[in-house]
């Protein structure tokens, strides 16, 4: 049965790239006016469903509340398009006179978007509306898990989309998503990129495609309260962000890093906004349940309430718990809990300074979110720049919650659900990926030089250097010449020299035409000593 369902899957993911592809041949053609009326079209509609497709992500997947997920969903369908309007995707982007240069924006083709389950119909909003921004066209492969809300919501952008003039077909959602269909996809000949969300492996088979991808690495994101820091305003936002959609944002804070100093005043403003504390037994209980032993986030802790995620590990907490917090040791596998929990369960690490802190906010990142998310609350920018320097996170945020921060909700990062963690982590990129990632660039270039104009370097074969001398490239050099540049050059040091050969009198360098061989320039050092004596040493 399994392999029936396979078959299945993959004609259907054949059929639906086909019929893409096929739309974009005409869509390809549209100009950005076009572009963009479709695109504030299909926006218009998914805000009027915002709050509708939220709960049915809730209801489908079990996976955080509807009332993140609902602002989840604003964001890619209220705040995205308002970021990408006046953005130029196609035909003439840019102008460049000076350089005698025309930028043109150019569709890639048909985007293979891999959804995740716990972001579901946030994402098929965000994939779709920066995809269509960009003139390709979109095939949408659902998690399992989450197929009937992500193929609501791609309804309807596709319906808007359609009263809007787009061509039939420009967006197709998979019905039957397998993972032998999911593999068809990504590497199926029409498909131009893949925009990959999931867990590791699927990002890792994104990227083993053979086509251009956008995958992301994990977060494992530290938050450094610093001495200089607002502490009631920081503790709230930690709160806040650590609390948003039960931690399914990847970029959710995963644990506090403070000074001893700062312990217990922390420790009872975490209190204030209803966090519990863990004991002992019950901080071991949550390691144990929410990390697998082949350290993997169990998917059944994955956005579920505190009250859940404590009752699962065998003890109770009031039923106005924000979050639950334990203070942990150190950093790696002898703590379980310093590693990412995508739930709402803090780690605390206190240490003895501030680079103690920054030592232990390093480890954490090295330990499980490379390149992701670091962040500070501080009022000293001398830290805060330290703190951005020293953090191999690509999104270094400042007083504000991680997950809207990262995601250009209350910073001015590009709105995005795919938060690229560059080279470090495997990634094509380290941007919040948009519109921008999904055009390739022309360059319509005209003539503004002669290849003669272009080198220093002589282009006649015959006069270029034989190797047996550094420098001594372009014919002969006039030694007089070589010696004046250097006098004039030192001449602007403060350095006095008598003139040993014609000079201008300047008193400022004159550009060296050729590098100077070694003869040559001891010549030039020889003539200073002997002068130097003359003049009377520096002036």
């Amino acid at each position: 049965m399994l392999e029936d369902k396979d078959l299945l899957s993959v004609q259907e993911v054949r059929s639906k790239v086909e019929k893409a592809w096929a739309a974009w041949q005409k869509y390809r053609t549209y100009s950005q006016e076009q572009i963009d009326a479709i695109v504030e079209r299909m926006a218009a509609a998914a805000r009027a469903n915002a709050r509708r497709l939220a709960e049915l992500a809730v209801e489908e997947t079990g996976y955080g509340n509807a009332k993140d997920k609902y602002i989840k969903n604003i964001l890619n369908c209220d705040w995205l398009p308002r970021r990408m309007r006046g953005m130029k995707t196609v035909g003439v982007l840019r102008e460049l006179p000076e350089e005698k240069i025309t930028e043109i924006g150019v569709p890639l083709g048909v985007v293979a978007a891999i959804l995740p389950t716990t972001n579901p119909t946030s994402t098929a909003m965000y994939k779709t509306l920066i995809s269509l921004k960009a003139g390709n066209a979109i095939v949408i492969s659902p998690h399992p898990r989450a197929h009937r809300c992500t193929c609501q919501t791609a309804a309807v952008l596709y319906q808007a989309a359609l009263e809007a003039g787009a061509p039939e077909d420009i967006i197709q959602c998979v019905e039957l998503a397998t993972m032998e269909g999911i593999q068809t996809l990504m590497r199926h000949e029409r498909t131009a990129v893949i925009l990959a969300t999931g867990g590791h492996g699927m990002v890792k088979s994104a990227y083993s495609s053979g086509k251009p991808a956008f995958g992301v690495g994990p977060g494992n994101v530290p938050v450094l309260i610093d001495t200089s820091a607002d502490l009631e305003d920081a503790v709230a936002k930690v709160v806040a962000g650590k609390s948003f959609d039960y931690g399914t944002v990847c970029s959710s804070e995963q644990a506090i890093v403070a000074e001893y100093s700062l312990r217990d005043r922390i420790v009872s403003l975490l209190k204030e906004q209803k966090a519990y504390f863990c004991t002992d037994a019950q901080k071991e209980a949550l390691g144990k349940l929410l990390i697998q032993p082949n350290w993997t986030v169990n998917p059944q802790c994955v956005g579920q309430a505190p009250t859940k995620v404590a009752k699962m590990a065998g003890f109770e907490v009031p039923g106005d718990t924000s979050i639950l917090c334990c203070e942990i040791e150190g950093v790696g596998k002898k703590f379980p809990l310093s590693a990412e929990k995508l739930s709402p369960v803090l780690a605390l690490l206190f240490v003895a300074d501030f680079n103690a802190a920054l030592d232990t906010s390093f480890a954490l990142l090295k330990f499980g979110g490379a390149g992701h998310t670091a962040v500070i609350y501080s009022k000293n920018d001398t830290r805060i720049r330290e703190f951005g320097m020293r953090m191999p996170a690509m999104r270094c945020l400042v007083n504000t919650p991680a997950p809207q921060g990262s995601t250009g909700i209350t910073t001015n990062v590009f709105p995005s659900m795919t938060l690229g963690c560059g080279a470090m982590a495997g990634n094509s990129t380290s941007d919040n990926v948009g519109p921008q990632h999904l055009i390739n660039i022309k360059r319509l270039a005209y003539t503004v030089r002669t290849p003669e104009q272009a080198f220093e370097m002589p282009l006649d074969y015959r006069q270029a250097p034989d190797g047996g001398t550094i420098g001594a490239a372009g014919g002969s050099i006039d030694r007089s010449d070589v010696v004046a540049a250097v006098e004039r050059y030192l001449a602007t040091k403060g350095v006095a020299v008598a003139s040993s050969g014609p000079s201008c009198g300047c008193s400022t360098p004159a550009p060296v035409k050729q590098s100077v061989v070694s003869n040559i320039a001891a010549e030039v050092v020889d003539n200073f000593l002997s002068q130097r004596g003359k003049s009377g040493g520096y002036s």
